[in-house]
C-alpha cells in the first residue's frame, strides 16, 4: 500500500479488515444526488478499512494503490468504497468515484485518491435510483411515440417513392418501416394499457397485446435479416439477380414466419400480464407490469432467451454484410486509382473527400437500417451511460428509417432533376447543330 496524504506531513496508514454484512446500503430516496450505485457481493466477504489520522483524506496527488487476491480466475469484479449517506445514520452505497479497477491474471488492482472503506464487489449489478429510472422510462415512451410516428410519416414517403422508382429495395424498406412501426406502437399500448386493464377482467385483451408486441419484435427481425439478405445478393453475388415474385417469397418469409411463431406460443398460453420486479440497493421491491409473456407461464425464459438468441443472430449476420459493403466500397475506390493524366489525378483529389463523406454516411444509414443499434444492448452492462446510449438508439429506430427514406427521396429528386437537365442540354445541341 502506498503511503499519501491531503498535506505535506507524512502520516501514518492504518489499514483494517471488516465483515461486508455490517454495511447497511441506503434507499435511493435518501440519496439527493445523481449518483451510479453498485450492488454485488464483496470478494472475501470483507472489507478494508484504510485511514490516516483522525481528518478524511481526499484528492491525493498520489492514488492510493490497493490489491486484492482473485479467489476465482473466471471472476469479475470492480473496486468501490462506501460512501455514508448525508444524513449521517450509517447507512450509505458502494460507489466507483476516484476509483480505478486494473484486472490481473490473479488480482485486482485498485487505485483510490482519498481514503476510505474499501472492497471489490464480484460480478456487480449496476443499480439505479429513483431519479435515473424515471428518466429512461421517459427516454423510452418519448422515444416510441416519436418512432412510431415518424414511421408513419416514412411509410408515406416511401410509397411515394417506390411509385416513381418501382425498386425491390425500396420495397423492403417499406416493409421493415411497417413492422418498426408495429413494434413501437405495441409496444406504447402494452405499458399503458396494461393500467387500465387491472381495473376490469380483460386477460384476453393482455394476451393479444402481448402477441401483438411478440410478432411485431419478430417481424422486425426477420425484415432486418431480408434487408441484410437482399444487401449480399445486389452488392456481394450480383448486380442483376432475377427472382420470380421475389418481394412475394420475401414477404412470405417475412411475414408468415413470425405469424406461424406466435401461433404455436399463443396455443401454449405464454402471452398475458408480465411483472417486473425490480430491487434497489435497500433491498426494496418495487413491480412495473406490460402485456407481455406471462409471468406465469413456467417457460417463459426459454421463449424469452429464442427471441434474444433469433435477435443477436441477425445482427450478427448483418454486422458481416455492412462489413462485405464497406470492403465493396474500398474496392471501387481502389478501382478509380489509374489516371491517364495529371488533370485527371487533381479532379479524383478533389473529388476524394467529399466522395469518402459520402460513402460514410452510407454507411452509417446501412448500419442503422440493418438494425446494429441492437448491439448496444451490450453497454448496458457495462456502465450507466451505456444504458443511456442503449434506450436512446433503441427507442428512435423509427427516426432512423424516416432519415433514411429523406435520404433516398432526396437523391431519387437530385437524379431526376440531372436526367432533366441533361436531355434538355442535348435538345438544346441538337437544335443548334440544325441551325
Amino acid at each position: 500500500m502506498s503511503r499519501g496524504s491531503a498535506s505535506e506531513k507524512e502520516v501514518t496508514v492504518v489499514a483494517t479488515v471488516i465483515n461486508s454484512t455490517l454495511f447497511k446500503q441506503a434507499p435511493p430516496r435518501q440519496r439527493r444526488k445523481k449518483v451510479m450505485t453498485y450492488q454485488g457481493t464483496a470478494l472475501g466477504g470483507f472489507v478494508l478499512f484504510v485511514k490516516a489520522g483522525s481528518q478524511p483524506v481526499k484528492n491525493l496527488s498520489q492514488p492510493v494503490r490497493l490489491i486484492f487476491q482473485r479467489e476465482n480466475k473466471e471472476e469479475t469484479g470492480t473496486c468501490v468504497f462506501w460512501q455514508e449517506s448525508e444524513n449521517q445514520t450509517g447507512a450509505g452505497y458502494w460507489s466507483t468515484d476516484g476509483c480505478h479497477t486494473d484486472l490481473s491474471r490473479d488480482q485486482f488492482n485498485c487505485s483510490c485518491n482519498h481514503l476510505s472503506f474499501f472492497a471489490v464487489l464480484v460480478n456487480p449489478d449496476i443499480t439505479l435510483d429513483e431519479t435515473q429510472e424515471d428518466n429512461l422510462s421517459r427516454i423510452t415512451y418519448f422515444g416510441s411515440g416519436l418512432s412510431a410516428f415518424f414511421s408513419f410519416v416514412s411509410l408515406f414517403i416511401y410509397a411515394r417513392l417506390h411509385r416513381r422508382r418501382p425498386e425491390k429495395a425500396i420495397g423492403i424498406h417499406v416493409q421493415l418501416t411497417l413492422a418498426l412501426f408495429c413494434l413501437h406502437l405495441g409496444f406504447l399500448l402494452c405499458s399503458f394499457l396494461v393500467q387500465q386493464l387491472d381495473k376490469v377482467d380483460n386477460s384476453w385483451v393482455c394476451r393479444g397485446l402481448g402477441l401483438f408486441l411478440h410478432w411485431s419484435l419478430l417481424a422486425t427481425c426477420t425484415w432486418l435479416a431480408l434487408e441484410g439478405f437482399h444487401l449480399y445478393l445486389l452488392l456481394v453475388r450480383v448486380f442483376n439477380l432475377y427472382v420470380r415474385k421475389y418481394l412475394l417469397k420475401l414477404s412470405l418469409v417475412g411475414w408468415g414466419l413470425p405469424t406461424l411463431l406466435v401461433i404455436v406460443c399463443g396455443s401454449l398460453g405464454v402471452y398475458g400480464k408480465y411483472v417486473l420486479k425490480m430491487q434497489n440497493s435497500s433491498n426494496h421491491t418495487s413491480t412495473s407490469e406490460i402485456c407481455w409473456m406471462s409471468s406465469d407461464f413456467p417457460h417463459r425464459n426459454y421463449i424469452s432467451y429464442i427471441t434474444v438468441a433469433y435477435l443477436f443472430l441477425v445482427v450478427l449476420c448483418n454486422s458481416c454484410m455492412l462489413t462485405l459493403v464497406v470492403f465493396k466500397l474500398k474496392r471501387i475506390r481502389v478501382g478509380t486509382g489509374g489516371y491517364e493524366s495529371s488533370s485527371d489525378w487533381k479532379k479524383v483529389k478533389k473529388e476524394k473527400w467529399p466522395s469518402l463523406w459520402k460513402n460514410c454516411i452510407t454507411v452509417l444509414g446501412l448500419s442503422c437500417v440493418l438494425g446494429l443499434p441492437w448491439a448496444l444492448a451490450s453497454t448496458a452492462y457495462i456502465s450507466l451511460p451505456g444504458i443511456y446510449i442503449f434506450t436512446v438508439f433503441n427507442s428512435l429506430q423509427g427516426w432512423f428509417m424516416f432519415m433514411w427514406s429523406v435520404a433516398l427521396s432526396c437523391k431519387a429528386q437530385s437524379e431526376s432533376n440531372s436526367e432533366v437537365r441533361t436531355a434538355s442540354s442535348q435538345k438544346m445541341m441538337t437544335t443548334s447543330f440544325n441551325n
